[in-house]
């Protein structure tokens, strides 16, 4: 395989708030929310910068599911 790809660029919630000089416990519950995009190491969570710097730009950002999208706005029937 000789194609090329780039990796995204990952970082600690730690060094995201360093980055983008935001508290860290906002950039915390942005990941507990799903709103960036992150893997979790260990104990610890890796968010991408890339994401996170979308979200803050615009308010959303592309983490959403096809599923989420399809439960939005349901009622779910509750049995006897």
């Amino acid at each position: 395989m000789t194609g090329n790809f780039e990796l995204p660029k990952m970082a600690t919630i730690n060094e995201c708030a360093k980055i983008v000089k935001l508290a860290k416990y906002h950039i915390r519950q942005l990941v507990l929310q799903g709103k960036v995009k992150y893997v979790k190491a260990g104990k610890k969570y890796l968010i991408n910068l890339n994401s996170l710097i979308e979200y803050l730009n615009n308010g959303e950002t592309e983490t959403k599911t096809e599923e989420q999208d399809n439960n939005t706005n349901k009622i779910r029937k509750v049995g006897a």
